[in-house]
């Protein structure tokens, strides 16, 4: 995982950084140092060890008032008032580009002074057991660890900082970023368990889908891609596949298809598939199943990343009589009854359409489909997706009827509001684009002989406007981290 950063940095943004890696590689060595000696000869580290094994500390100092103040659309690396900002920093070396992109600006428009120091939130153990060349060969006892040992506490891992509801005291540090060293690595550790795949793979372009039939389209392309004398437009490097399975383009096709028919995708709740490229510039595929449950668990530790956008691109149900099985559907708002963040965006807090993302996504389709105009319309519909919790929604529709026909819906799932909210939350660039497979209210029900005639004709399209999105907002990145997701006090990090 990576990102882009300026050509050039400042001095001070450099030894940042260098103190940074350093500061983070001795703690963590540290504490597998500790960790094998315990589990080799029963060694307990001591106090004065364990005070030394806590994440780097990253603190800008922002106190120039007579600078002038820099001007620029730029979402992210602002300073909006005069003081102190901290945060702690977790794989600094991963992360090492993003956080030049961030720090640059603020050292170099505002005069701020950065300042890097060991911090005293210590390294919970489980973060680092990958690296213990003790721990395959030992009994452990967990309970064991957690007396002599830092352990995860849920207590320090919240989200009160991207939901405004952390308690600013004047005197201390306003924080510097969305999430601090723990939470980052609660968020990376999930996802491993969800995905099946290390976090370092994910890109900064991300497809999220409600059906596994997209994933094979997406594998059979992205083995195109990387076919010797492929399209493709990028240097793609491997495929990899959960269970950190990787496909490269010196695999033959049988060994390929070995791999990939290998996959043990089945093991895990919400598989991804990562076509790389330097630079994280490839595209993540996530299926992230059926339910808003889903959809805020994968978009909660994805955003940790700070990926450069997440698009939906799965199933709907159509509720105009006008629609066809395969129209398309870009969503501009959402009727959101999901409920599952009714307490941190409640449902009337209105989930903005981002020109960004609707543009690219219109443009792409017309691009795939080869259609313009009215023929376009006619195909692609702008509107309400209704978001429900309940796959079986239709069984009250006498109920939901009324709330439905107000909102002017042209259609219904399970995911999309979840993902569009989240975005807005968590402050990633969102968008839907979703296919009508069945038309619930005029009798068009999804049945097992016209569900596979749709699937198969319409699928490949429908991914191949997705992955055109995400070829246009990239050439567009400079407009894309749009200011309509900055709160009044937002941090100075992306």
């Amino acid at each position: 995982m990576a990102h882009r950063s300026h050509n050039k940095l400042a001095r001070p943004v450099v030894a940042a950084l260098d103190k940074l890696e350093q500061l983070y590689e001795e703690a963590a060595t540290g504490l597998v140092v500790a960790l094998d000696r315990y589990l080799r000869s029963g060694e307990k580290p001591s106090k004065e060890m364990l005070a030394t094994l806590c994440y780097p500390l990253l603190r800008v100092v922002y106190h120039d008032a007579g600078r002038p103040v820099p001007t620029h659309r730029r979402a992210f690396g602002r300073l909006s008032r005069i003081g102190v900002y901290e945060t702690t920093i977790t794989h600094p070396h991963e992360f090492r580009a993003y956080l030049a992109e961030q720090l640059q600006p603020l050292a170099t428009e505002y005069g701020a002074r950065i300042e890097v120091e060991p911090s005293r939130q210590r390294i919970p153990y489980p973060y680092v057991l990958g690296r213990s060349g003790e721990l395959a060969g030992a009994a452990v006892n967990v309970a064991e660890l957690a007396r002599y040992f830092p352990t995860p506490q849920l207590s320090a891992v919240g989200d009160e900082i991207a939901d405004g509801a952390w308690d600013f005291r004047d005197g201390e540090p306003r924080p510097l970023a969305l999430f601090d060293a723990v939470r980052v690595d609660y968020s990376l550790q999930r996802l491993l368990h969800y995905t099946g795949s290390d976090w370092r793979h994910v890109q900064h372009w991300i497809l999220l889908t409600n059906y596994h039939r997209y994933v094979d389209r997406f594998v059979r392309w992205a083995r195109g891609q990387l076919a010797p004398g492929g399209p493709a437009a990028r240097p793609f490097t491997q495929l990899v596949l959960p269970g950190n399975v990787t496909v490269s383009p010196e695999h033959s096709d049988a060994e390929a298809e070995a791999l990939i028919a290998g996959s043990t995708w089945h093991r895990f709740q919400m598989p991804a598939y990562h076509l790389t490229a330097p630079d994280g510039e490839g595209v993540t595929l996530v299926n992230i199943g059926v339910g808003p449950s889903n959809a805020k668990t994968i978009t909660d530790h994805l955003a940790v990343l700070r990926p450069n956008v997440w698009l939906m691109v799965g199933h709907c149900g159509g509720l105009r009589q006008s629609q066809h099985i395969g129209d398309y559907v870009l969503a501009h708002a959402y009727l959101r009854q999901d409920h599952i963040l009714d307490d941190v965006v409640p449902p009337d807090i209105p989930i903005p359409a981002l020109a960004e993302t609707q543009v690219a996504l219109q443009d792409a389709a017309a691009m795939v489909t080869g259609e313009q105009g009215e023929a376009l319309k006619r195909r692609l519909r702008t509107g309400t997706v209704v978001t429900n919790d309940d796959r079986n929604w239709e069984l009250r529709f006498t109920q939901e009827r009324r709330r439905i026909n107000l909102s002017r819906a042209i259609a219904v799932d399970m995911e999309s509001g979840t993902v569009a909210a989240q975005g807005y939350r968590l402050r990633v660039p969102y968008g839907t684009l979703l296919c009508v497979s069945d038309k619930p209210l005029h009798g068009e029900i999804k049945l097992p002989g016209t569900a596979n005639v749709f699937y198969e004709t319409a699928i490949g399209q429908h991914l191949e406007i997705g992955l055109k999105a995400l070829d246009l907002l990239r050439e567009r990145r400079d407009t894309l981290h749009s200011r309509k997701l900055r709160s009044f006090d937002e941090v100075p990090f992306r």
